[in-house]
């Protein structure tokens, strides 16, 4: 009896790239909320100062425990300082400040609006193409975004001076994000997030502790599991996963998933803070869902 050679099947590769995704959208929404537990308890630009200094150390640390190598060259090295000052300092350095007068759901969704402009500078400035499809479906996400927080300053929900600041919060992740794309550091991308930290609080501390109140902190159980968050889901892992999807799915693609932040932010905000969501709030995502899926629905080939 002849036996049949055994042909050897190829297993297919798991693709980890939607847990990816999956994960970052839940820290990254959840920052928000965290956030605001945060400040309610300590000044917003001390809680931030001790947050990326520490997260940094902790980086760089592990590091050097693990005996690693630095393995950047010096200028990618200051690409990622400069990127820790756009990304981290002034990011979360103006949003925070505005979280103490904007709902977390708020702040959420206004930095969700991320894709819109980013895919507007990429086609400017990194040669992404833009399409009808991209920008009617950048417009839709204006409009939405614009509904939702029409209607919570005309129910005197949130400041003004909270949504100014969390615009100019938007305007920092924006251009990190075209910075990091156009300056593509190469390396590890571990280290550089500890050279982002490290930098982000440098920039800081002097600030907070010139302007801010080191009595002003209360510490509380509340304050102490925002801060352990913050640190170890939000500056180290969050932003670990932000550059590995901005290397792997290009500018426009990987901010398009902050789009996906609404929902969960308001979700979280309403479960964890108890924050009244109406109606309108959610009829406001509707648009800036059907421009995510016009922004990142891949073009037909043509035949």
């Amino acid at each position: 009896m002849s036996l049949a050679p055994s042909i050897a099947v190829p297993r297919s590769r798991f693709n980890a790239l939607p847990l990816t995704i999956g994960l970052f959208c839940l820290l990254w929404s959840y920052a928000f909320v965290a956030g605001k537990i945060g400040v309610t308890y300590c000044p917003p630009l001390i809680l931030l100062a001790a947050r990326f200094s520490l997260a940094g150390i902790l980086i760089l640390g592990a590091t050097w425990i693990r005996g690693d190598g630095w393995s950047l060259p010096w200028r990618d090295a200051a690409i990622f300082a400069v990127l820790g000052i756009a990304n981290n300092a002034l990011y979360l350095g103006l949003g925070y400040t505005g979280l103490q007068s904007v709902s977390a759901g708020l702040g959420g969704l206004i930095v969700s609006a991320n894709p819109v402009f980013t895919a507007a500078l990429a086609a400017l400035l990194l040669g992404e193409s833009m399409t009808w499809r991209k920008a009617a479906g950048l417009l839709l996400g204006v409009i939405g975004v614009t509904f939702i927080v029409w209607h919570r300053l005309s129910v005197g929900t949130d400041s003004l001076h909270g949504i100014l600041f969390t615009l100019a919060s938007l305007a920092s992740i924006v251009a990190g994000t075209i910075l990091f794309k156009l300056l593509a550091p190469k390396g590890s991308l571990w280290i550089g997030n500890g050279i982002q930290n490290i930098a982000a609080g440098i920039v800081l501390a002097p600030v907070a502790f010139t302007f801010a109140d080191v009595h002003a902190i209360v510490l509380t159980p509340s304050l102490i599991g925002a801060f352990a968050f913050l640190v170890l889901g939000g500056s180290i892992l969050a932003y670990l996963l932000w550059f590995h999807l901005l290397k792997v799915c290009g500018a426009t693609a990987a901010s398009s998933y902050h789009f996906l932040m609404p929902p969960l932010g308001m979700l979280f905000a309403f479960v964890v803070l108890g924050e009244h969501v109406e109606a309108r709030d959610l009829l406001g995502i509707i648009p800036v869902a059907l421009g995510i899926y016009l922004v990142t629905r891949p073009a037909k080939p043509v035949s």
